[in-house]
């Protein structure tokens, strides 16, 4: 199999300048570069940019998937709109980690997972990089999810523990967006898991705020406050004030238990796996009794249509039985089949009819008549047309 990697950057904020194109055209001739994207596919060779270095100073988002089974995703977000505090709560091991510079956080969600299909890259960064204006909005979901990854890894390799907390469960869980669920398949996590942990989610709903409600907190603030902060939001071009703005109004009118669960109890983890155990058993029961439904209902649906096919034949069994006869006669194996079929309409009628042995007495004239024909004879036996060997030497 020859290899394969695909790279894709994204730039959000601000575009690249010219002169940041020509940088990034000295590690590529062949990579497709615009004012805000970079990617570029390698079936030999190895990609010569440094991924979060150009974070860094470039891009926004990126993804790298490779067919050995590297799933890698970044996002920058501004620092004062996901500190570092709120992301470290689910950080395990490297499915999800992050770095500091300059002012913006760098997330990193990332798997190694060589049972995985390959995966086409393209399309996979515009399906998750709403992620982003998620983040930007305090919907910590994405975070959540990798969480829930790196606890199913350490469940595969025995290594999750009774003392393992979950972080705190962000509203929402029980109906992931697009963007959610596509990040769920690019790392791989069970949805019976997702499920699991769910079931402690408050809806999203809930976490909605209405303009009357949003109308009573700005009057409430002081009125250098306000210009203050319309102030901040008009020159913002790309440090998100709005944003930030908006995480300390939910942070502020909605209670601690609904912005983050925090007055719920938190599980472990171990909890929730065997809670997703549970799930994948009775949603596995489910389905077998679902199938075994639908199975019996074809059945019935089959023997009714073979009912009506039969009561249409009746009356008609002198012409098919020389129908029958006519198209052995031409020696064509395909005429064959067709035969053997007519035969098998003339056997059922005849078990319905009551009249099965008159039906034996012509098979094996049949059979005699045509003991010279070892194919015809064959698919005789084959569809159950009178148990009788095919004779010998014929």
């Amino acid at each position: 199999m020859s290899e394969y990697q695909y790279y894709e950057f994204r730039a959000i904020d601000r575009p690249l300048t010219n002169a940041q194109v020509r940088e990034l055209r000295r590690y590529s001739s062949r990579a497709e570069i615009t004012a805000t994207t970079f990617s570029v596919e390698y079936n030999w060779g190895d990609f010569k940019g440094a991924p979060h270095q150009w974070m860094e100073k470039y891009f926004d988002a990126f993804i790298c998937i490779t067919n050995w089974g590297s799933r890698w995703f970044m996002l920058r977000i501004p620092g004062s709109v996901l500190t570092r505090d709120a992301v470290s709560e689910y950080c395990v091991d490297e499915v999800l980690d992050f770095d500091i510079n300059d002012g913006s956080l760098i997330l990193s969600f990332r798997v190694d997972d060589e049972s995985g299909d390959l995966v086409d890259g393209e399309g996979w960064l515009s399906s998750l990089v709403a992620l982003r204006t998620d983040l930007l909005k305090g919907d910590h979901r994405c975070l959540y999810l990798a969480w829930l990854r790196s606890m199913q890894g350490m469940n595969y390799e025995g290594d999750v523990h009774d003392h393992e907390v979950e972080p705190p469960v962000p509203a929402g869980l029980r109906s992931l967006s697009t963007p959610l669920e596509r990040l769920a398949d690019f790392l791989g996590i069970d949805f019976d898991l997702i499920a699991a942990a769910a079931e402690q989610s408050e809806d999203e709903s809930q976490l909605r705020m209405s303009g009357a409600e949003i109308l009573v907190w700005v009057r409430n603030l002081p009125q250098d406050e306000k210009d203050s902060l319309l102030v901040r939001i008009i020159e913002d071009d790309v440090s998100h004030a709005q944003a930030t703005l908006r995480q300390r109004v939910l942070s502020e009118m909605l209670s601690p238990r609904q912005v983050t669960g925090g007055s719920v109890r938190r599980r472990t983890a171990a909890q929730i796996l065997t809670r997703a155990d549970t799930i994948t058993k009775e949603r596995q029961r489910t389905e077998a009794e679902r199938a075994e439904q639908e199975r019996l209902q074809r059945e019935l649906e089959q023997a009714e249509l073979r009912r009506r096919h039969l009561e249409s034949l009746r009356g008609r069994e002198t012409d098919l039985w020389a129908k029958a006869s006519q198209l052995i006669i031409t020696k064509q194996p395909r005429k064959y089949d067709e035969a053997v079929l007519i035969l098998q309409d003339l056997r059922d009628l005849a078990d319905r009819v009551g009249v099965s042995s008159a039906f034996c007495q012509r098979m094996a004239c049949l059979w005699r008549d045509h003991a010279s024909k070892p194919t015809l004879l064959q698919r005789f036996q084959k569809a159950g047309l009178l148990a009788q060997p095919v004779i010998a030497g014929n």
